[in-house]
């Protein structure tokens, strides 16, 4: 079939997308491939090689792993229930709590670290209220303080992404349920979840994606208390000491891999689940 006029305009006026993406996405990405071997003009594993056997390199790997894991099963979790609970309000206010959710979803990086700093820092208002009642020890600059806020961001995209799929739980299989026997518990073991599960996985790979390249939140709020593999890319982009962009290139092969990885498993659970 023959191109029409009508789609060879469709086509130019495609052109700057293509444009933008090779220049913005893609050229990017097989610089950083192509760099990631290179030392000194000559090709070379020693960068993957020092990433892998450096205790410093292998703790960032880890750290970034398990803080985003789990922020975004934290987050999953809450943002599932109260998109279940939306289901259960009026038209107006289902409106403004996801207006609510669409700016908060917007609001991170230096902004979302100074606001909790403001509220959980050392002197922060909710931080002097609990010591005037004897409960201190809580650290936001530490590991646990970074998980907090990575669920608090965690949270508004989990509440976007899950939103939709449960339009296609329909209201009368709960009903049809009900006349078989099955309470809400068993309803949403046999019927609810197994439709929603390709929904929850894909936004699991999303968030945890989302917390794994979150570098603006986790370098003001801990700066270089927390070993991220972020914060080593951005010193070794941008440091004054340690620059090493090929060093920084590799990192961000393995921060890729590791997302590729859990994606796969992704695909993997679903086939499964299909050909079950």
């Amino acid at each position: 079939m023959k191109p029409t006029q009508q789609s060879k305009a469709h086509l130019w006026l495609f052109l700057p997308f293509v444009l933008m993406m090779g220049a913005f996405c893609i050229a990017p990405s097989v610089w950083v491939i192509i760099n990631s071997f290179y030392t000194n003009d000559a090709f070379t594993l020693e960068h993957y090689q020092k990433v892998l056997t450096s205790p410093f390199y292998l703790q960032a790997i880890r750290n970034s792993f398990w803080v985003s894991t789990y922020a975004s099963i934290f987050g999953l979790i809450i943002g599932l229930l109260a998109t279940s609970s939306l289901r259960y309000v009026s038209g107006k206010i289902r409106n403004v709590i996801i207006a609510f959710v669409n700016v908060s979803n917007n609001f991170s990086g230096v902004p979302l670290a100074f606001a909790f700093i403001i509220v959980l820092g050392t002197n922060g208002a909710i931080t002097l209220i609990m010591r005037n009642y004897g409960l201190d020890g809580f650290n936001l600059y530490s590991t646990l303080g970074l998980i907090i806020v990575y669920i608090y961001f965690q949270i508004p995209m989990a509440i976007l992404l899950l939103y939709p799929a449960f339009d296609s739980l329909k209201d009368d299989w709960q009903e049809a349920a009900a006349l078989l026997g099955a309470g809400p518990l068993k309803y949403w073991q046999k019927v609810a979840l197994p439709v929603l599960l390709p929904s929850i996985l894909g936004t699991f790979v999303l968030l945890l994606a989302n917390a794994l390249g979150a570098y603006a939140t986790a370098y003001t709020l801990t700066a270089s208390n927390v070993n991220l593999i972020p914060i080593r890319i951005g010193a070794l982009v941008a440091g004054d000491i340690t620059l090493n962009p090929n060093l920084a290139a590799a990192l961000s092969i393995i921060l890729v891999v590791q997302l590729a990885l859990v994606t796969l498993i992704n695909q993997w659970l679903l086939r499964r689940r299909k050909y079950a």
